[in-house]
């Protein structure tokens, strides 16, 4: 029995041995198979044939039938190319921007050819070192860039200078250094992955120093932002390859007092004794055809201005004042020194120049785009070594004229005849797309939002007609200091626009202007620190960094003037004025009141943002930037008084029932229901901004820090008293403030089972349950005035609420 199971054994692993040889033979016959199928390299002739179509330029491309290739000359291998990956096609909901927009940061790539494979390599310029110096190679050997891609070659050009590789896989695979989504949006609309059957190039186009490609991505999801039955999210995506220039331009360094966009590298060649970081900031190359002109004081024309070209597409109605939007920017470039240095021009036609494409580098275009996104946007190219601005193609969305209309509605109606309907005349929404369009040339020359800049005029200058007509709202156009919902009917304004100002004209110096005899970044630091100095006591110089939630109240968007509280008390008298016009003001014959509901609710919104303008000030924090070698301190607390006329104006604007606001003319043509609505949030919006964490632990340390301040006692005890001031004077309470007073004390209940531990470990939740306590002893101390109806039920709510909230 036993020498049968040996030999059965001794059988098994026979054939099992014979099985393994064979399928190892197999795999290894597979493999012998894919090596010499791996893309043999074939004459020239026989992959580029007569029936190719090419392109040249930067690469040449060739194109026959679905096979794209780029022939790459051997001079271009090693050399730095920047690549900006776009969406082209419009797909709705899937970003803010739409068409133009780019799907990735800008990257710098190299070709690289190694044996009989070029390879795609990634290069990161946030670590850098002087070639000449012996820490290079350290820096090299630390940032070792990665293989996007290995390409076999397939054919050598005739006299074999140029290689010729197969592009197709690179744009319809998921290569996530240009691909279309984040990694956020691949979680929002569960994708699935990409389908590389329905992923295809669709064109190549070669221009002396760019290539374009287009191509198409599609991928399968569950919770897709268009056509969700279809499973299939579909995104045009453009590529483009860009040559950076051979010799780079000398770069300026960045200064946080003045507004700029920027990049950051990290020198190793710096004898800082640490690991160095560098701050460039973004600018176009202006070089004068005069040099010796210039820096004697003359102006001088640059060798190569900044020009701007009108998309074909563009409206005839709209193209003069486009233009105008850019021209204004002459004199800004004369105080650095230059003249003509910037203007805006038709494209020419094809028969004046047959070549011309906006998808040429050498070309800026301002696009005209055709999508119901209310906005523009000025991006910019630059060469990541320098901050060089290269191109840039400004997005002009056809819909940002309904933004303007909003804006200039709700903002001058009062006092402004020319926006007292739904729809303006041609030369009034001209006027107002010029200001967009100069705010957005703003950003291709390299500045960012300056939100610091309207604090600079006073609110009576802003009433004043004189004033206004030379100033415009604010020092600088890229303040967001949108028209003058300040002045009053009987102020007499007539100018509400924005316009570039001081403080465009000293940042456009500080970018532009050249210095004699400084060779390098680091000898022209003590001129640039001079000059900012010189200006450092001068408001409308300032600048002020845009942020999401300031703490910085003489920094902030959509607001104008030095006082809030005055400045929004004026807007909201001019408010109360236009709310019963606005059914005149909006009515057409034959059409509903769609107009009538959105520019409705436009009030309620720029109500809104007056309310956050004031309400910054609490546990606010004024942010004036210095250097050591200045005197003074950078961060100082707004004054209690300011903080306590703010906690009065929001009690007797917002949370005292805005009464004016709720119209039975407008409501009762616009919704069923919805009025209760509107309020709450709108007071909602203000207690969760007034009661944030960052705010109240401003508050706290303001406090700790300084005497006489205002603080988190001082902010519950009166938003509390505000809020419940009827149980003072035993008056109703009516459906509005129910809301409102039911809301403060799930509010305070909240904080006092906050979960964070900061929270935990502050003062917030002890002086929450405080105010819990005082508004129980308020509430059964006058109940028994009220002996029946809503009211009585509310407070008899109100303080189970409390004593459910307590005893857990």
């Amino acid at each position: 029995m036993r020498k049968d199971i040996l030999r059965l054994s001794l059988l098994l692993c026979c054939l099992l041995c014979t099985f393994l040889t064979i399928a190892q033979d197999k795999v290894g016959a597979d493999q012998k198979s894919k090596q010499t199928k791996a893309a043999p390299i074939k004459a020239y002739g026989d992959l580029i044939t007569k029936n190719t179509a090419t392109d040249s330029g930067l690469f040449i491309v060739h194109k026959n039938k679905s096979k794209y290739f780029f022939e790459l000359p051997a001079s271009l291998l090693e050399k730095e190319i920047l690549v900006v990956s776009r969406i082209s096609g419009f797909v709705k909901n899937l970003n803010f921007g739409g068409a133009g927009m780019k799907s990735r940061p800008q990257q710098v790539i190299r070709w690289q050819k190694l044996d009989d494979k070029i390879l795609l390599r990634s290069v990161s310029y946030n670590s850098v070192a002087s070639y000449e110096e012996p820490v290079y190679e350290s820096v090299r050997n630390n940032n070792f860039e990665p293989v996007i891609m290995a390409f076999d070659i397939r054919a050598y050009n005739e006299d074999t200078t140029a290689y010729v590789i197969d592009v197709n896989p690179l744009f319809t695979t998921d290569v996530p250094m240009i691909g279309a989504i984040s990694q956020r949006q691949r979680k929002n609309f569960e994708i699935k992955g990409l389908d590389k059957k329905r992923s295809l190039l669709s064109s190549m186009t070669s221009f002396p120093k760019n290539t374009e490609v287009r191509h198409i991505l599609t991928y399968k999801g569950n919770k897709l932002p268009d056509n969700n039955l279809t499973g299939t999210l579909s995104i045009e995506m453009n590529q483009s390859f860009i040559r950076l220039p051979d010799e780079p331009m000398m770069p300026r360094l960045y200064d946080g007092r003045v507004g700029y966009f920027s990049i950051s590298q990290t020198n190793y060649s710096l004898n800082e004794q640490q690991a160095a970081k560098r701050r460039f900031i973004t600018r176009w190359r202006l070089e004068p055809k005069d040099e010796a002109a210039y820096f004697r004081g003359e102006l001088v024309e640059p060798v190569k201005p900044i020009v701007f070209y009108l998309d074909p597409a563009t409206p005839e109605q709209w193209r003069p004042y486009l233009k105008q939007g850019v021209n204004d920017w002459v004199t800004a470039f004369e105080a650095a020194g230059f003249k003509n240095a910037i203007e805006a021009r038709d494209a020419p036609s094809k028969a004046e120049n047959p070549d011309w494409s906006p998808e040429d580098v050498r070309y800026s275009v301002i696009r005209y785009i055709t999508t119901d996104i209310q906005n523009a946007q000025g991006p910019h190219v630059h060469d990541p070594r320098t901050g060089e601005i290269l191109e840039s193609d400004i997005l002009w969305y056809h819909n940002v004229m309904k933004l303007l209309r909003n804006w200039f509605f709700v903002q001058t109606a009062a006092v402004n005849k020319d926006a007292q309907s739904a729809k303006f005349r041609t030369e009034v929404m001209g006027q107002l797309i010029r200001f967009v369009a100069a705010h957005e040339v703003g950003h291709t020359l390299g500045l960012p939002h300056n939100m610091g800049s309207s604090v600079a005029y006073a609110v009576d200058s802003l009433r004043s007609p004189t004033f206004t007509r030379t100033h415009g709202t604010a020092p600088s156009i890229m303040d967001y200091a949108r028209f003058n919902y300040i002045a009053q009917p009987e102020d007499g304004v007539k100018d509400f626009y924005p316009q570039i100002g001081e403080y465009d004209l000293w940042s456009i110096m500080y970018g532009y202007k050249l210095i004699a005899n400084a060779p390098s970044p680091e000898a022209e630091r003590l001129f640039l620190n001079n000059w900012v100095k010189e200006r450092a006591d001068d408001p409308s110089m300032r600048y002020g960094e845009q942020r999401r939630n300031p703490h910085d109240p003489t920094a902030q968007t959509e607001d104008l003037g030095d006082d809030p509280v005055y400045a929004s008390e004026m807007g909201i008298a001019n408010l109360k004025r236009i709310v019963p016009q606005l059914l005149e003001w909006t009515s057409e014959e034959g059409e509903d009141f769609a107009e009538l509901k959105e520019l409705y609710q436009q009030i309620f919104n720029q109500l809104g943002r007056y309310t956050r303008h004031v309400a910054t000030n609490v546990g606010g924090v004024y942010e004036y930037r210095k250097t050591a070698d200045e005197e003074d301190i950078v961060f100082s607390p707004v004054e209690k008084f300011r903080q306590q006329a703010a906690i009065r104006f929001l009690n007797e604007q917002i949370f005292e029932t805005p009464d004016w606001l709720i119209e039975s003319a407008i409501v009762q043509r616009i919704e069923a229901n919805g009025s209760i609505n509107r309020v709450r949030n709108l007071q909602m919006q203000t207690l969760n901004r007034l009661f944030e964490k960052n705010r109240l632990e401003r508050l706290i340390e303001n406090t700790a820090l300084h005497q006489n301040a205002y603080t988190l006692i001082n902010l519950f005890d009166d938003v509390r008293r505000g809020i419940f001031s009827e149980f003072n004077s035993e008056r109703e309470v009516d459906t509005y403030r129910r809301n409102l007073q039911r809301a403060f004390v799930d509010k305070l209940i909240e904080m006092t089972r906050s979960e964070d531990v900061s929270s935990m470990r502050s003062d917030v939740g002890a002086v929450a349950r405080a105010a819990l306590v005082a508004v129980k002893k308020s509430v059964r101390a006058k109940i028994k005035k009220y002996k029946s109806g809503m009211t009585r039920f509310h407070m008899a709510d109100l303080v189970q609420r409390i004593d459910k909230a307590m005893k857990k």
